[in-house]
């Protein structure tokens, strides 16, 4: 059984995996950019991610981008769960309803509405934890073949409910596999660099393209642009400075890559709705 080990390299790939983990108390948070699946049997996990915390309950798939930090800070059982981690290019080029992904890719953690009878999710994740320890090409196809048809049908689920909460849904347009590549590249660079005065014509540059087509692709494939996906990356590391530290606002501001404090409140009461202040004052985890 496995389960998270401090000493990892900050955002170090895991690659294709589906494992057994240990629903244990993260001591720092992790980052990775791929897209994580949950599963539990039994009880919750709560996770802090960004700096909110988020319940997983058990029996309902859980997805969520990992490239956003993301720490188990309590769970409510001891039994142990499903992890499985897939690569952001492919995630992408399976070619999933718009609205499904551009909600992942903006840090929501999302679960399937339409959960499936308990034990045929922990059946197939089972199996898929035996297929992925054969180490063939086959078994991996195999693999992600069902992982791709579940989702599927969790995405049809998810815009389903967004419908009937009335929000515009569309198909997932086509982009080349090459291409999604170079978006998992930036999204990489960007995940990496976020805390420095990144341009996008240095994201660009870092996969060999033009800004421009660097920007027009991008914001193809993710839905968002790569300003968005700066800001979204540096909104969450400031919420999770303020609700774990007592640094001061200021601080937080210029160490989360903000160029300036106006820009950073700006962007911050924007996305979470509420000042840096009132955001501590609801969150703070520490005294």
């Amino acid at each position: 059984m496995k389960s998270f080990d401090p000493t990892r390299p900050n955002f170090a790939p895991y690659g294709f995996t589906c494992e057994v983990w240990k629903p244990v108390p993260m001591k720092r948070a992790d980052r990775h950019n791929e897209i994580e699946l949950n599963l539990l049997k039994h009880g919750s996990l709560v996770y802090l991610l960004g700096g909110k915390k988020v319940a997983i309950p058990a029996g309902q798939l859980a997805i969520f981008w990992a490239a956003i930090p993301h720490q188990i800070v309590g769970s409510t059982t001891k039994e142990e769960y499903f992890v499985a981690t897939i690569p952001l290019a492919w995630f992408l080029q399976c070619q999933f309803p718009e609205a499904f992904v551009k909600s992942v890719m903006h840090g929501q953690v999302l679960t399937d509405p339409e959960p499936w009878p308990r034990g045929l999710d922990f059946e197939m994740f089972g199996r898929w934890v035996q297929e992925i320890e054969k180490e063939d090409a086959y078994s991996n196809r195999l693999v992600l073949l069902e992982i791709e048809a579940r989702l599927l049908r969790m995405a049809l689920a998810v815009c389903r409910e967004m419908q009937n909460e009335q929000t515009t849904v569309s198909r997932y347009s086509p982009i080349p596999v090459a291409a999604l590549t170079h978006v998992e590249r930036m999204t990489s660079y960007i995940a990496e660099h976020y805390t420095e005065q990144v341009r996008v014509d240095q994201i660009a540059r870092s996969v060999g393209l033009h800004p421009n087509y660097a920007m027009a692709l991008f914001k193809k494939a993710l839905g968002i642009s790569m300003v968005e996906c700066l800001t979204q990356h540096r909104v969450a590391h400031a919420q999770r400075l303020l609700a774990t530290t007592d640094m001061k606002i200021i601080d937080i501001a210029m160490s989360s890559g903000f160029p300036s404090p106006s820009r950073f409140y700006e962007a911050f009461e924007r996305i979470c709705g509420c000042s840096p202040k009132e955001y501590r004052q609801r969150h703070a985890l520490v005294g």
